[in-house]
């Protein structure tokens, strides 16, 4: 099985206590920057709001730009661990549960998925790792579910792929106007990916779309 490339946590180092502590910020942070863009809080704001000296969060993260990574990142390694969890629930209602947990997260972290899908802070090629991990995640685990194995053909890598990057287009401008409810707005998304799976077996037999997704089911 081809490995996952996503998203994880980077390892932290120091002491407990250090740990601890960056892990609290990373916490804060993460509430700070919810909603709220990268240019749109200076460090003085951040430190003030989150009630620390501006000092320690150099300290931990050397930059504001290597705080924000670290908030990102450490969100996304959530999102990445839930879809890639949950082998034990039938295809179907793992592809949807892994589509509606993507769907909380880009409602309840707007700013942060934005810079994800959006490019980050000006071409940020480490933005740009971090959303081509979480985009190889979710391939891996419709992967799986659609054909029992991540290690799939080109075409059909492309097919699902192809599918991903609707999602995250349609997801933008769902949290610009959610004028759908999360439940329809996941149900519109698995019901592509069935057409998707089906194109994928219209060009390559080898690859049949499995039984949720096939319209003679």
């Amino acid at each position: 099985m081809r490995q996952q490339r996503a998203a994880v946590r980077p390892r932290a180092r120091g002491t407990e206590r250090s740990v601890a502590r960056r892990a609290e910020l990373i916490a804060i942070g993460r509430k700070l920057f919810a909603d709220t863009s990268y240019d749109a809080l200076s460090m003085d704001d951040i430190a003030r709001q989150a009630h620390v000296a501006k000092g320690l969060i150099y300290y931990y993260f050397q930059s504001k730009r290597g705080y924000y990574l670290a908030i990102i990142q450490d969100s996304v390694a959530d999102l990445v661990t839930f879809a890639a969890s949950g082998l034990e629930l039938p295809a179907v209602d793992r592809v949807h549960r892994t589509v509606d947990s993507y769907l909380r997260f880009a409602e309840h972290h707007q700013a942060a998925y934005r810079t994800i899908v959006s490019g980050g802070v000006g071409f940020d090629t480490e933005v740009h790792a971090i959303r081509d991990g979480v985009r190889e995640a979710i391939i891996d685990t419709i992967a799986e579910g659609a054909y029992g194995r991540s290690d799939i053909a080109p075409l059909a890598r492309m097919g699902l792929l192809s599918w991903v990057c609707s999602v995250e287009g349609a997801t933008l401008d769902w949290i610009d106007r959610p004028v759908l409810s999360r439940d329809t707005m996941c149900d519109l998304l698995v019901k592509a990916l069935g057409g998707s799976l089906r194109a994928v077996e219209e060009l390559d037999p080898s690859y049949p779309a499995p039984l949720p997704a096939r319209r003679d089911a």
